[in-house]
């Protein structure tokens, strides 16, 4: 997560706006600020594909699949520590969040690989972000609380990212409905 001492780039603030309309002004979730923050943060990050696809395999390769990630992230498959774990289930439910919530119809596109046919994306991304939040000793005792929050209201917060996806100004004045036809 950011620290909070670094300074914001201008479409971090524009995502931390967005958000916070999403979340607290239309669907009204309250206490919600570090949740809000962290899904600006995971914005930001996603606006570069390598961030999209950051899990690599032992070979090096980048892992596209949910199923192939699920893998990765298990220390009893591939996994080489716990640490490993919690990174890769993050990322999880960073993946199934920013593609369930704004762009739905990709999630159709690589349910083309069988196993990722059979993975519900709010269950799975909720379930990735429990096992994030039961990493609650130092030193990640302080970011539990927030992917505890993002495990309960994963539901919540894709509909929020549904939101401000039809609300993207650019996109309506070239005609398309509700911003991303969402």
């Amino acid at each position: 997560m950011k620290d909070d001492s670094e300074p914001l780039s201008t479409i971090e603030v524009f995502f931390r706006e967005a958000v916070h309309e999403s979340l607290h002004d239309r669907l009204g979730l309250r206490n919600m600020e570090d949740v809000e923050n962290y899904m600006a943060g995971l914005l930001a990050r996603f606006l570069h594909d390598e961030k999209i696809f950051a899990i690599r395999d032992a070979h090096g390769r980048r892992v596209r699949s949910v199923a192939e990630m699920l893998a990765e992230g298990d220390v009893r498959l591939n996994a080489a520590s716990f640490e490993r774990e919690r990174e890769v289930h993050r990322h999880i439910g960073d993946f199934l969040l920013f593609w369930s919530g704004l762009f739905p119809e990709f999630l159709d596109s690589i349910r083309d690989h069988a196993a990722d046919g059979l993975i519900d994306a709010v269950r799975q991304g909720s379930e990735s972000y429990y096992i994030v939040s039961s990493f609650d000793y130092a030193p990640y005792d302080s970011e539990a609380p927030t992917f505890r929050k993002l495990s309960n209201e994963f539901l919540a917060c894709r509909e929020g990212l549904r939101l401000m996806r039809g609300s993207f100004e650019g996109f309506r004045r070239q005609g398309w409905k509700d911003g991303f036809e969402a």
